[in-house]
């Protein structure tokens, strides 16, 4: 288990940056903006068609950000913050966009399986619910393969075809390197409800790079 690091620096950071930005402060504005756009675009492509509609989406951002810091409370980090409110202005734009579902849609999504059901033998084998296709070992692949270019670019594709429910929540796990309660916070989801997705999106991104080990 991993030790929580303690949330004292970030809490003072926080203020240390809000404060400055209610000054008018240009630089720690710039260094907010340096710190998160490339992630902040890299989700909103999740929600919209176009790169140039997503950019315009973070600038949306940055300015709600400015117009808004005097109302940041500080029951979140300003991290955590500031992604709600492109989270919340993307999906508008791509619900305009007729791109995404509503966001509802975050909480149910059914009972689809994590796994294909074909992967398991069935009820008439004596070993009825044990793997038939076990998951590939990633072990024994050599390293270069699994760094290849072509792997990277397999997984990204494969990362485009998930339902956007499992995508968002991928995306910031393990591509931004967000925590699952941060994740939770600025997408409004359960601890159950993340943990469900993030496990659904991760082991169909192992299948698709299984297939490509495979050919």
């Amino acid at each position: 288990m991993h030790p929580v690091a303690p949330r004292e620096p970030q809490i003072a950071d926080d203020r240390r940056v809000v404060e400055a930005l209610r000054r008018g402060d240009e630089d720690a504005f710039a260094d907010l903006v340096g710190r998160y756009s490339s992630s902040l675009l890299r989700l909103a492509l999740d929600f919209v068609r176009t790169r140039s509609v997503a950019e315009e989406v973070v600038q949306e951002t940055w300015l709600a950000v400015l117009t808004g810091i005097d109302r940041f409370e500080g029951r979140s980090s300003l991290k955590t913050w500031i992604f709600r409110i492109l989270v919340n202005k993307a999906k508008t734009r791509g619900s305009r966009e007729a791109r995404t579902v509503p966001f509802s849609a975050f909480e149910v999504e059914g009972d689809e399986a994590a796994v294909p059901e074909e992967r398991f033998r069935g009820p008439d084998n004596q070993w009825a619910g044990h793997w038939a296709s076990p998951p590939r070992s990633l072990d024994t692949v050599p390293e270069h393969r699994l760094l290849a270019g072509e792997a990277r670019q397999r997984i990204a594709e494969a990362l485009e075809t998930l339902p956007e429910s499992q995508r968002v929540v991928v995306t910031l796990r393990d591509v931004a390197g967000w925590d699952a309660d941060e994740v939770c916070e600025a997408l409004g989801l359960s601890e159950g409800n993340q943990r469900v997705r993030l496990h659904r999106g991760r082991s169909k991104l192992r299948a698709a790079l299984e297939r490509y080990l495979e050919e």
